[in-house]
């Protein structure tokens, strides 16, 4: 009787480490196919350009000239926000935004359409230049380069 209720046990052993095999084996499995690499490819951003109208070449001090732009992307994400900043390097003058307020050097301000204008007024009786940049909220930037020539009136 003895070696029956061995024979059982032993057996009773052998189903219950089967068991557990098959549904280790199923989890793994259940994991392995829940962390396969999908074909999925994230953008983040979409690339976009910036388009000028023509300005004069040539200012006054005390002149202020309008710099119409557009920012000109493929995709629209929501979420997608732009910013601008200026920075001056010869001459003296002043960037605004849509006759608001006006810019410091360097810093970023949002922008709030995708179609603006920036007023410069001039400050100064030489030739000015300055980089205006446009950035949005994932790394992609733009540089536009101004240089105007001075006149006077």
């Amino acid at each position: 009787m003895k070696s029956l209720i061995n024979y059982r046990n032993i057996r009773f052993t052998i189903h219950l480490k089967y068991l557990w095999l098959f549904f280790a084996t199923m989890l793994s499995m259940s994991l392995l196919s829940s962390c396969e690499k999908k074909d999925l490819e994230i953008q983040k951003g979409v690339p976009f350009e910036v388009s000028v109208m023509p300005i004069p070449k040539q200012i006054a001090n005390g002149q202020t000239i309008e710099i119409r732009l557009a920012i000109q992307r493929t995709d629209h994400y929501v979420g997608t926000q732009y910013f601008i900043r200026y920075f001056q390097y010869d001459g003296q003058g002043r960037l605004r935004f849509d006759h608001k307020y006006g810019f410091l050097p360097n810093n970023l301000y949002p922008i709030p359409a995708e179609q603006f204008r920036l007023y410069y007024t001039s400050e100064s009786f030489v030739t000015q230049s300055f980089t205006v940049w446009i950035s949005d909220n994932f790394g992609n930037e733009k540089q536009l380069s101004f240089q105007l020539n001075s006149i006077n009136r």
